[in-house]
């Protein structure tokens, strides 16, 4: 064998061992040395973080009304109203959710029937 082959030759498998190199080091950063893992509980560690500073302010709210209902009679004015239905004496109280649900009723049959569209080839 003449030596410009030989050199040719060896470059030829220095490139195929390069290549090689390259190729495969993507799988083994991301499979064995377990970057996809670390990246994937990255992402979880930065949802949860935001979860728990979502929890956090839903907490600070509830403390503040829990207080509100300790102390402020218009709080507890608004929730014995809203909730228990509790009314005041003198005042009118004008149920509408049997009219409502008759309006809704009549809605409902009056509406016009869709017939299904056919379907086109």
């Amino acid at each position: 064998m003449r030596r410009e082959t030989k050199t040719w030759a060896g470059r030829l498998v220095a490139a195929a061992v390069v290549a090689f190199v390259l190729a495969s080091l993507p799988y083994v950063l991301y499979t064995r040395s377990g970057l996809g893992r670390t990246l994937a509980l990255a992402r979880d560690l930065k949802s949860l973080r935001a979860r728990n500073q979502d929890l956090a302010a839903e907490n600070d709210r509830l403390a503040r009304e829990a207080e509100a209902l300790r102390n402020d009679p218009s709080a507890i004015e608004r929730v014995a109203r809203s909730d228990l239905g509790w009314v005041k004496p003198g005042e009118i109280v004008v149920d509408l959710t049997e009219a409502l649900q008759a309006q809704t009723k009549a809605d409902a049959q009056t509406a016009v029937p869709r017939a299904p569209l056919a379907h086109r080839r």
